[in-house]
């Protein structure tokens, strides 16, 4: 045990901070969380100073799943340097998935632009924002701003292709920027659900058993009764969910989020309305046959039912969104995991898609012109050119449901020209075979837990942000700004670039500070990019130059290094 003790010591002090924080880099890509923190540790107890090791830190535990835990490290790693654009990306990405601190995600996230405007990982973190706020528009533009500057990124690429989906982040209902709890806004949202659900399914059972009771067994009147019981019994039932939803004070946004979810409470009020109508309509006397009080009931069993909701719903979130400039998109990352999932999932839209226009042209063309349906045949033609451009091959039940589509459109053309019975049949049932395709892929799905062939599967692509290397200032740098008579700064400001010389000192994270004037602490918080300059005096023939982002810290500049330049002054000594 002493040994091998020994042997661990001996690995950690052969090893630096900078090399123990780039092995913490190597585990986090591997998928080791657990292990990245432990390197991540070991860095920060051999060198408190280093903001990259906290920055490390608070990724490894983001990974684990630890979002508030994450938060601490983040917020050290940018008292450690005010100036680093990677630690305001790490702080802003932790304070995002911490409720109630979404204002100051926002900010760190806009600090991050401001000082590596030429980075793109500062732009897909506001685009990242914005995409779960469902703005898509403004995520759009950040994503191609960030792409701009890296076309090779693949969270921006995977990311913009969600945005021309028009992806909303589920729960819809939920909107990160409130600072209630999540859990909260969920109950609230599970109450509003289960009342919508049990008051149509208690209307439409009553509904259906007032009818049998009027029609097999000449009990109207005893049926009717037993209506108004019904509408006693959702009286309790209302308030017991009433009481679980404890935050109506956010209800009418949660509806705006989710209009699916206001469509679904309008059905449920709608339809007690209607039964109380219908159940009135009925015991009155002397109406018109038009209103029948037995198919009144049974329609309004139809229209305000479930199945015509998912319905309309489904065929709404099929069409939503641009499919084909999404997977354009995906394409161009094919090594990324998430790409390839939401390339499936892509397809399975635009096979959607071509389903529901070749259904009513069928059907259309049967009833009015068979003829009419050899324009069947150009119907699957975008589908087809989407599967050969991205070649997806991860889901082998898709090129089943697409070639039963092809086979459709195909035989119900040859159909309607030839007038052939059988090829008539043979369209009819390879569309609702693809039907069964779809309904076993997606029950495979379900019982195994995996992405299923619906838009609720496309995800997000969240790689790790904050992980790059702080900036080292090497022992000949800190020299020279440690022993130069004089130190240049330069940085602009109204009237254009200024030059001023002014003291500094380095600290043990390697940040400058610099004594500075009132005047030049309000240019550089209108832009922080500034450059310091310095000779080193003991050598003689070295200068140095320090590119960096300025903060303001009361009367002094701390300005963390982005770049450094170290080269010579030209003189006889380059003769030798």
């Amino acid at each position: 045990m002493g040994s091998v003790g020994t042997a661990e010591s001996a690995d950690r002090t052969d090893r630096s901070p900078r090399e123990w924080c780039a092995e913490a880099v190597t585990r986090l890509q591997a998928g080791r969380p657990e292990a990245a923190l432990e390197a991540a540790r070991t860095a920060a107890d051999m060198d408190p100073a280093n903001e990259w090791a906290y920055r490390l830190i608070s990724l490894a535990l983001e990974r684990q799943g630890r979002d508030a835990d994450a938060v601490a490290p983040a917020e050290h790693a940018v008292r450690l340097a005010l100036g680093s654009w990677p630690a305001r990306l790490r702080l802003g990405t932790a304070l995002r998935r911490v409720p109630g601190h979404w204002d100051e995600a926002v900010e760190q996230a806009a600090l991050a632009r401001a000082y590596a405007p030429e980075e793109a990982a500062p732009h897909v973190l506001r685009g990242d924002q914005a995409l779960l706020r469902a703005e898509h528009a403004p995520a759009r533009r950040a994503y191609l701003t960030a792409l701009d500057r890296d076309p090779a990124h693949p969270q921006a690429r995977v990311n913009l292709g969600l945005t021309l989906l028009r992806w909303d982040r589920l729960p819809a209902h939920r909107d990160p920027a409130w600072p209630i709890d999540p859990r909260e806004s969920g109950r609230a949202r599970r109450a509003l659900e289960v009342w919508s659900r049990q008051s149509r399914l208690l209307v439409a059972l009553a509904t259906i058993a007032i009818v049998v009771a009027a029609l097999a067994f000449d009990r109207g009147r005893e049926g009717r009764l037993g209506g108004l019981l019904v509408l006693v019994l959702l009286v309790p039932i209302t308030l017991r969910q009433v009481r679980r939803v404890g935050v109506w004070s956010y209800v009418p946004a949660m509806l705006g989020r989710d209009p699916w979810l206001g469509a679904a409470l309008v059905s449920a009020v709608a339809s007690v309305v209607a039964f109380a109508g219908w159940l009135t309509m009925g015991a009155l006397p002397g109406l018109p046959s038009a209103f029948d009080p037995v198919w009144a009931g049974l329609a309004g069993v139809v229209v305000l039912g479930w199945p015509v909701t998912a319905g309309v719903r489904a065929l709404a979130e099929l069409w939503r969104g641009s499919p084909m400039r999404a997977l354009a998109q995906f394409a161009r990352v094919p090594a990324e995991r998430t790409a390839r999932r939401n390339t499936g999932v892509t397809l399975w839209i635009v096979l959607g898609r071509t389903w529901s226009v070749l259904v009513p042209l069928v059907c259309g063309a049967l009833a009015v012109e068979p003829r009419a349906a050899v324009l069947a045949v150009v119907v699957p033609y975008p589908l087809l050119a989407s599967y050969r451009r991205i070649r997806h091959h991860e889901d082998r039940w898709l090129p089943v449901a697409t070639g039963l589509v092809v086979l459709a459109s195909v035989a119900c053309a040859v159909g309607g020209l030839l007038g052939l019975t059988w090829a008539w049949r043979a369209g009819l049932g390879a569309l609702c075979a693809a039907v069964a395709v779809f309904a076993l892929r997606a029950a495979r799905a379900w019982w195994r837990g995996g992405p299923g062939p619906w838009r609720a599967s496309l995800i997000m692509c969240d790689l790790p942000t904050g992980d790059a290397p702080s900036v080292a200032l090497t022992p000949e740098v800190r020299q020279a700004f440690a022993y130069a008579r004089s130190v240049v700064l330069s940085f602009g400001d109204s009237l254009g670039p200024r030059v001023v010389g002014t003291a500094a000192t380095v600290t043990p994270s390697g940040e400058l500070r610099l004594v500075a004037e009132t005047q030049t602490r309000t240019a550089v918080e209108a832009d922080p990019r500034v450059a310091v300059f310095a000779a080193d005096p003991l050598q003689r023939r070295y200068w140095v130059e320090v590119r960096g982002i300025a903060v303001a810290d009361a009367d002094l500049l701390r300005i963390t290094p982005k770049q450094v330049l170290m080269g010579e002054f030209p003189g006889r000594h380059q003769r030798r």
